[in-house]
């Protein structure tokens, strides 16, 4: 079994693409650790507010099959392909850890995942796994958010 720790996220009709894909990752995985979910503003394009959230599996998947499984999951929530990179999307679910590999490809396969400097991945991670550290780097995730520039401001709770 494998420990993967995962950023959720939806800017159009996310209450309830988040409560669907937390429901089919229980399906498929069974308990699932979630976070509070939280409002932040989109990044990269100018749109429609956010939704994220953090979760942790294990999974008897390893990093290349869990990502084309949760790749499957966002398609079946209407994810679209054929927009620019950063835009709005129904469901957005990417592995920010996966044990404690270092993992470059297949693909956009990348762990430990870019965003997770982005508080809207960092807050909630930090919040289910503070101890956990970072491969490759070291830190944990309570100490790479004690060192956010945002770590004072208080973001909105979502109830799902």
């Amino acid at each position: 079994m494998h420990k993967a720790w995962l950023s959720l996220g939806s800017n159009l009709e996310p209450e309830r693409h988040l409560r669907a894909a937390l429901a089919e990752l229980r399906a498929r995985f069974g308990a699932v650790i979630a976070s509070t979910a939280y409002r932040f503003p989109a990044v990269g394009f100018d749109g429609p507010d956010f939704i994220n959230l953090a979760a942790g599996i294990d999974s008897d998947l390893d990093a290349s099959g869990l990502n084309e499984w949760l790749h499957a999951l966002e398609d079946r929530h209407g994810r679209r392909r054929d927009v620019a990179r950063f835009s709005s999307r129904t469901l957005d679910i990417d592995i920010v850890l996966f044990d404690e590999a270092i993992i470059d490809g297949p693909g956009n396969l990348q762990v430990p995942r870019r965003e997770l400097a982005e508080t809207f991945v960092l807050k909630p991670l930090a919040e289910i796994a503070p101890d956990l550290r970072v491969p490759g780097d070291g830190r944990t995730l309570a100490e790479l958010w004690s060192a956010s520039p945002d770590r004072a401001n208080v973001f909105e709770r979502v109830a799902l």
